[in-house]
């Protein structure tokens, strides 16, 4: 009982500052090593108690943020701190099980496999996609995060957990070498090549570049681009946008609905478009007299309309004045794809641009402040799972423009007021494997998980006695 303890504390205290808002990477992959030490020499309910305990610490840090910041229902928070705490909890009694049963090579695959596969199924019933996943503690370990554009974010996942239950198992496992020789070979094998593809994918030069804008001024909230305020607003728009034009910028792109206004568009910003030939793609609240959407219009010198894209994954309750689009959008004569926000949240949007070959997303966005760096991060993942850079702007979060290998290449805040940044984004023309396989690695880990459960035998003799403390006189 002591040693649960312990371990849950141990275990807790490296998922709490290992996930989150701002996690530090190599605390996530040693989390759940010291519960999974533990748990063949504990009770089962005594090892599933720790293990609660410990796993609720990836959603208890995130408590203020979802409670106190965006306010979302306590049922959304209590299911924020249940499904990481249940889903640790199974993968080490799985572990466990296993253990006891003398599956050691079972056991050391069955963890990951089990926490991968419950992560996917859940990413395709959560409104919020795949946020909390593991992966995204991952972002400023640069070689880590290559493995998604194989694997998607399951393999990043995959090998992080793959890591700590191999060394579990050989240190615990009352085994011979050649077992634990052959466990432990596998899994440095594994987290090798990852690393050394990671290098690899770093290194491959870009074909272009592209000179982007990104600007976003405080002011009213989605103002009617009609009103005084609006025309105020927009005005030190065009001005900010001129700016930075001047400074060599091709394309720009504004946050999220930052003007409301009709199907006739932003006049101003089209006529400056075509002045300054260049793109401009602002975040606008578009209505008509049906429904309202979240959209971006981009406006495109000699075309004759703006394009326009629709928010396709809308954040329930906040947006359920919306109606959600259905379609993509593509800019014509380039390769670069509309996206607002949310959307970057979830791998199918990723998936259906990179199989449409583009190389960069404009990205308008509108955070909370304090999720700035994770949000942001999110959306520069789905570039290294599909192979194209993003400029993302985000009111109340960060500006940033990234390549398609998840380096910022330059990044602001727009803390202390308006914000903008121009830089030199560097275009490569990467075709995934991840986009052409989609989710195969999710699906393996299902299969995995399938075959280890199936390794399950009744624990006649346990190999570990319980943990027990001596009565003391």
């Amino acid at each position: 009982m002591l040693a649960g303890a312990v371990a849950a504390v141990l275990s807790g205290a490296a998922w709490w500052f290992g996930t989150g808002l701002a996690p530090v990477a190599y605390l996530a992959w040693l989390a759940p090593l010291p519960l999974l030490l533990a748990a063949p020499r504990l009770r089962w309910y005594w090892a599933a108690l720790a293990a609660l305990l410990a796993g609720a610490c990836a959603g208890l840090n995130l408590w203020h943020y979802i409670h106190d910041i965006i306010r979302l229902t306590l049922p959304v928070g209590v299911a924020v701190v249940a499904v990481p705490a249940i889903t640790f909890a199974l993968a080490v009694l799985l572990h466990r099980r296993l253990m006891q049963s003398g599956r050691y090579t079972a056991a050391a695959v069955a963890f990951p496999a089990l926490y991968v596969s419950l992560d996917y199924l859940g990413s395709l019933t959560s409104p919020h996609g795949t946020f909390g996943s593991l992966a995204y503690s991952q972002m400023d370990a640069l070689p880590v995060i290559q493995l998604a554009s194989v694997t998607g974010i399951w393999g990043v996942v995959f090998v992080m957990l793959l890591a700590p239950s191999a060394l579990a198992t050989v240190m615990a496992a009352p085994a011979g070498a050649r077992v634990r020789a052959a466990i432990a070979g596998g899994a440095a094998l594994v987290v090798i090549a990852t690393f050394a593809f990671g290098v690899m994918r770093l290194h491959a030069p870009a074909s272009s570049a592209a000179r982007i804008g990104l600007i976003t001024l405080q002011g009213p909230i989605r103002p009617a681009v009609s009103s005084p305020e609006g025309q105020a607003l927009l005005a030190r728009y065009v001005a900010g946008i001129d700016a930075l034009a001047a400074q060599g910028a091709q394309t720009v792109v504004l946050p999220e609905t930052a003007f409301a206004t009709d199907a006739s568009g932003i006049p101003a910003l089209a006529e400056l478009a075509a002045r300054r030939q260049m793109i401009i793609d602002a975040g606008v609240a578009l209505q008509d007299q049906h429904d309202e959407r979240n959209a971006v219009q981009a406006f495109m010198p000699g075309a004759p309309q703006a394009v326009t894209y629709a928010k396709q994954h809308l954040i329930p309750g906040f947006e359920s004045k919306y109606t959600p689009g259905t379609a993509y959008a593509m800019l014509p004569g380039a390769q670069t794809g509309l996206a607002i926000c949310k959307d970057m949240d979830f791998h199918d949007i990723g998936h259906a641009y990179g199989a449409r070959n583009a190389n960069l997303l404009l990205v308008p966005a509108w955070d909370f402040g304090a999720d700035g760096w994770l949000h942001g991060r999110m959306a520069i993942m789905r570039g290294v799972e599909n192979g194209f850079a993003i400029a993302r702007v985000a009111r109340r979060g960060s500006l940033t423009l990234s390549d398609d290998r998840g380096r910022v290449i330059v990044e602001a805040t727009d803390e202390n007021g308006d914000a903008t940044l121009v830089g030199d984004l560097p275009l490569h023309q990467s075709h995934t494997l991840y986009t052409r396989w989609g989710d195969w690695f999710a699906w393996l880990n299902l299969t995995l998980l399938i075959a280890a459960l199936t390794q399950l035998r009744p624990v006649r003799a346990p190999a570990y006695p319980p943990i027990a403390v001596k009565p003391t006189r």
